[in-house]
């Protein structure tokens, strides 16, 4: 119970962290911390990742790592119309599945819930934008895509699969890849790499020639692609 308690107060705390960021602009150090500390209370709360290794402070440090960096991955997402949401649909869906197959109902039907609910919002946002999601909404997502990653076990005793480790890196490779790779290129070009350009995935397949909802729908299918892959392990 403490960690459903934990993941809807994270969710609020998200929420209202990106509509402060959204009215006021908040600085990225102090976005980073408030951040940081949610983040600390889903682990605190029993939500961690192990990888097998039993010492706290490492399950801890793990597990804020993780998290700072899926809300960040979709943060960044964030840059075309249905991008961020259309990837949430993809990786709640797939982590429905994969919860299902090893009987995890209530992980399973939050999935599930997260995936009903980025569907419903999608229509408004995608191929032209009637509603956005702004700071408020690409953290909510983030966050959410960051605790299903967590809440299935996708190594069981019945089912002792080698590679369980890569599965949630492989369900969110696309927004992963695509924020490390704009931290080196930024960082490279002596630039801060908080700082927006037009460098992401999507904006270098509309310069190829790609319409921008053509662009954000490649993107979900190579999503959904390599989620296919992730289940298979």
């Amino acid at each position: 119970m403490r960690v459903w308690t934990a993941i809807l107060g994270g969710s609020i705390l998200m929420t209202l962290l990106g509509v402060l960021d959204d009215r006021h602009a908040l600085g990225p150090g102090a976005k980073f911390v408030l951040q940081a500390l949610v983040a600390l209370g889903v682990a605190a709360a029993g939500l961690r990742i192990t990888l097998f290794v039993a010492n706290p402070v490492f399950q801890y440090g793990i597990t804020v790592l993780w998290i700072l960096a899926v809300i960040n991955a979709f943060n960044f997402m964030d840059n075309m119309n249905g991008l961020c949401a259309g990837l949430g649909v993809v990786a709640a869906a797939t982590f429905a599945a994969a919860a299902s197959r090893h009987a995890q109902q209530a992980e399973a039907m939050f999935s599930l819930l997260v995936c009903g609910a980025l569907l419903g919002f999608l229509p408004g946002n995608y191929p032209r934008a009637r509603a956005f999601l702004g700071d408020a909404g690409s953290h909510l997502v983030g966050f959410a895509m960051a605790v299903l990653a967590i809440l299935p076990s996708f190594y069981t005793a019945q089912d002792p699969r080698p590679f369980a480790v890569l599965i949630p890196l492989l369900i969110l490779a696309l927004p992963l890849g695509d924020m490390a790779w704009m931290v080196v290129l930024r960082t490279r070009e002596g630039k801060r790499f908080y700082v927006a350009d037009t460098n992401h995935l999507s904006h270098r397949l509309v310069r190829r020639g790609l319409s921008q909802p053509a662009a954000v729908a490649l993107i979900w299918a190579l999503a959904a692609a390599v989620s296919v892959i992730a289940l298979l392990l």
